[in-house]
Formats: C-alpha cells, sequence, structure tokens
C-alpha cells in the first residue's frame, strides 16, 4: 500500500474569536444526524417479530434468494456517502476524522430533499486498490454509492472500477453533479441568449475532477467547441506531462488546437466555466464574445467577481448563494439518487445524467431571466423533477429492475 500523504490544514474561525462564539459549531454539535426506527417495539410479539425468532424466517429467505434483501431491509433505499478525505471543499487533504462533517451535511441533504436515508463513511486509506476493495466489501449494506471529495485523478480510476464491479449506482458527485447542474444553467442561458450549444465555444478552467466532467458532458450535451485549461495553460494534444485523463481530454477538446493561457482562449469565447480556484483579470471577461456566459464556479473565492464579470458578460452564475444563479450540487444528486433507487437501477448513464439536465432546467420555465437561469435548491419542484426524469431515462436505458 502507498504511503500516507501528509496532511496539512489552518484553522479558521473566520469573524469569531473561537468555536464557541461561532454558531456553526454550535449546530454541528452531536453531529447532524441520526437513525430512527421505522417500527415500533411495544411488547414482546413485537420484539419477537423484529428480532428473533420471527427475524431468523426473513434471514432464512434472503440467503435462498438474496434478491429479497431489496423488499425485506432497508438496503434498496439507502446510500453510502464515501470519502477518503483528501479533497475536502477548498480544504484539501484533512482526512477521513475532519471530513465527517462534511459527510454528515452530504447525508442531511440526501434526507431533507429527497428524503434518501444516507450513511456517511469516512475510509481512514487513499490508495487506490484499497479503496475500491473496501467500498466493494461494504456495497451489500447499500442501495447506492455516493463517492465524495476524493481527489483527482485518484476519483477517475475509483469511480470507473467501482462501477464495473458493483450493481448498484455508484456516482461521483464532484463530477457528475457539477456537470449536471451547470449544464441545466447552460441550456438556459442559450434559451437567453438565443444561441445554440453548437454555436458555442466555451472555456473550461481547471481540469480536475468537477473540470473533466463538466467538459465531458458539455461535448455530449453538443457544445460547438471547447478548451480546457490546467495550472499550466491549455491542454492540447502533445503537451508535455499530460496525465492520461488530461491526454484523453486534449483527443476530445481544443478544435482547433490553441496554446497558450485561459485568458488568451477567451478571447471571443461565449462561455467561460471557472473550476481552477484561480483569478481571472477583469481584462479577460471584456475580451469575450457579445453576450457571454460567465460561471464563476470556484469556492469561496470566485476566479472573477461576480459584480465585475457583470459588467461584461450577460449571464454570470457562481457557486456562492449571495449572488443569482448559485450552482449548487443538491439540485441534482438528491433527485438523481432518488429516481434511480425508486427504479432499483443497477447505474447511473449518462442519459439519467442527461436527463437530470433537461429537467432541472425546464423547473425554471417561463421565469427565466439574466438572474434567473437555475432554480433555487429549496423550490420544492426541482427534486420531483428530477426523480421522474432519472427513473423514466434508467426505464429507457434498460438498467431499472422494476
Amino acid at each position: 500500500m502507498a504511503a500516507e500523504p501528509a496532511r496539512t490544514h489552518t484553522h479558521s474561525y473566520d469573524s469569531y474569536d473561537s468555536p464557541a462564539d461561532d454558531p456553526a459549531f454550535a449546530l454541528h454539535r452531536g453531529g447532524k444526524i441520526e437513525v430512527r426506527s421505522t417500527v415500533s417495539v411495544r411488547d414482546k410479539d413485537d420484539l419477537s417479530l423484529a428480532y428473533t425468532p420471527g427475524v431468523a424466517r426473513v434471514c432464512s429467505a434472503i440467503a435462498d434468494e438474496p434478491a429479497l434483501a431489496r423488499d425485506y431491509t432497508w438496503v434498496s433505499k439507502v446510500v453510502a456517502v464515501v470519502t477518503d478525505g483528501t479533497a475536502v471543499l477548498g480544504l484539501g487533504d484533512i482526512g477521513p476524522a475532519a471530513a465527517m462533517p462534511v459527510m454528515e451535511g452530504k447525508a442531511l441533504l440526501f434526507k431533507e430533499f429527497a428524503g434518501v436515508d444516507a450513511v456517511p463513511i469516512c475510509l481512514d486509506c487513499t490508495d487506490v486498490d484499497a479503496l475500491v476493495e473496501t467500498v466493494i466489501r461494504l456495497a451489500p449494506s447499500f442501495g447506492g454509492i455516493n463517492l465524495e471529495d476524493i481527489s483527482a485523478p485518484r476519483c477517475f480510476e475509483v469511480e470507473d472500477r467501482l462501477r464495473a464491479a458493483l450493481d448498484i449506482p455508484v456516482f461521483h458527485d464532484d463530477q457528475h453533479g457539477t456537470a449536471i447542474v451547470v449544464l441545466a444553467a447552460l441550456r438556459n442561458a442559450v434559451r437567453l441568449t438565443g444561441r445554440p450549444l453548437p454555436e458555442l465555444r466555451a472555456v473550461v478552467a481547471g481540469a480536475g475532477a468537477s473540470g473533466v466532467a463538466v467538459t465531458r458532458m458539455l461535448l455530449q450535451a453538443g457544445i460547438g467547441d471547447i478548451v480546457v485549461s490546467d495550472s499550466k495553460g491549455l491542454i492540447y494534444p502533445g503537451r508535455d506531462g499530460l496525465s492520461p485523463v488530461k491526454q484523453a481530454l486534449a483527443r476530445e477538446t481544443n478544435r482547433e488546437r490553441r496554446t497558450g493561457s485561459t485568458e488568451e482562449a477567451l478571447r471571443g469565447a461565449d462561455v467561460f466555466v471557472g473550476l481552477s480556484g484561480g483569478t481571472l483579470a477583469e481584462e479577460a471577461i471584456a475580451a469575450m464574445a457579445d453576450d457571454a456566459i460567465v460561471f464563476a464556479l470556484s469556492n469561496p473565492t470566485p476566479e472573477v467577481h461576480p459584480q465585475v464579470a457583470a459588467a461584461h458578460a450577460r449571464i454570470v452564475a457562481t457557486g456562492r448563494s449571495d449572488f443569482p444563479n448559485q450552482i449548487n450540487n443538491v439540485l441534482a444528486f438528491p433527485g438523481i439518487f432518488r429516481g434511480a433507487l425508486d427504479v432499483r437501477a443497477h447505474s447511473i448513464t449518462e442519459g439519467m445524467k442527461l436527463a437530470a439536465a433537461e429537467a432541472l432546467a425546464g423547473v425554471v420555465g417561463d421565469d427565466l431571466s439574466a438572474d434567473y437561469v437555475i432554480p433555487s435548491p429549496f423550490d420544492d419542484r426541482v427534486a420531483p423533477a428530477v426523480v421522474a426524469a432519472v427513473a423514466d431515462q434508467a426505464r429507457k436505458d434498460g438498467v431499472a429492475r422494476t
């Protein structure tokens, strides 16, 4: 097994002098989730059914026919939220213990927004083989696996291997959740500007988990051309030092074989999607095409301030809740898993992801405006729309069991 990398982090209480003064600590005390019973045990008869001897009859039936576990246990409706703590929010590699508040939060959002039960699991290993083997061993207890905050490029291999090994949905939200919401917002943005996706040129800054997934989803949706950059500049075939994932991106993108920087690629571009954690000069946004679309999604500090971008772009979105058009993964993952679990899908297909994006975009409807290209996470139409679209597409794609 590979040696564990060193973990570094810094404490920050923002404007609070200590944790005791910070309301976030008060909210988190004792954790944010718990397990509740779905049946009552009021007397000896209830006890004999919920546990021994009645439970033995159910166990024996499942032993004879394992598929019955989906009907007579919670397995078919519960998701494991799994991380190794190597890429947590903007904090980086902070380890499994420090990742738990985020994983609890994810489980909370599953329940609050789509009624999905979820269990946070923080694994104390970072070796890809160990991660994959551990999740495979845990999988019989769950109906789906939501991978979270696993650093790139390891996350790609982990997800690919788990999808191949398991017959339940496996979904890396940092990749696909972000991509689905970006595509939904972009579909509405182009509806507002009157330019179809095939006529647009996009620039994606960042070739990590979310940047790669966003790029691939935009390609599937029919974007005209897309250029991706990393910390060393634009990605193109033959560039030195490209990982296998970036080599594949180089083959699939950058139709005009551009070289240079993100800023240079933005000259005349129609769309910018920032997923890099870097900064972008105002001049770069000003050099984009008319009616430009800017999604500056790095958190907590966008690549360019939204008010600055708005001076030059028609539509601006961020990952923050204090500006219009928040690109928030909670718009996607609860409904995606609810839809997949409802039909007992054995995987989440590309078609299901595209259907989720289409449904999410459709919620906006006739209320579309420059400050409203994506609905609020608190819009109670969101989850039902995504659930229905995902379930329907799962049946069309032949991955539904019911």
